[in-house]
């Protein structure tokens, strides 16, 4: 309609969805490790890893099911 192709616009939210999943494992990794660095694990350090844990779990999902596929995220990139 406006010039602009879906594709294309597939294309560039595919990338950003990549961009946040990379973030968000970062995140998450962090937070295991400060839980592992701490002596005393609190319930507010314990609820941070779960959050960034499900904030990681959700878009890997997205991105699953909108079958993208890339070189930078490998598929055991998530391990339980």
């Amino acid at each position: 309609m406006f010039g602009f192709k879906r594709k294309n616009f597939e294309k560039i939210y595919d990338e950003e969805l990549l961009n946040s999943i990379n973030y968000l494992k970062q995140d998450w990794d962090q937070a295991r490790q400060t839980e592992q660095a701490v002596a005393d694990v609190d319930q507010q350090l314990l609820a941070h890893t779960e959050l960034a844990k499900q904030k990681f779990e959700f878009m890997y999902r997205q991105a699953r099911k909108r079958n993208i596929k890339n070189d930078r995220i490998q598929p055991n990139v998530y391990d339980r």
